[in-house]
């Protein structure tokens, strides 16, 4: 639980010092990503996006648990 909870805050810390950088990556933007913004209604579901973070993290766990 304590190597857990360290790579964790390393990883949050990791990402608030790139976030300058992180923030231009298109995720929110990518194809497949449903934006609905009518008069009085923003309806944001990143479909797409969601996905590729679970990718992302389970290829990072995967590798971890090796």
């Amino acid at each position: 639980m304590q190597k857990a909870l360290i790579i964790a805050g390393i990883v949050i810390a990791a990402a608030g010092l790139l976030w300058p950088w992180i923030s231009r990556l298109p995720l929110g933007r990518l194809p497949g990503d449903i934006i609905i913004d009518r008069p009085g209604l923003k309806v944001f579901i990143p479909i797409t996006t969601m996905i590729l973070i679970s990718v992302v993290v389970s290829v990072i766990m995967w590798i971890l648990r090796k």
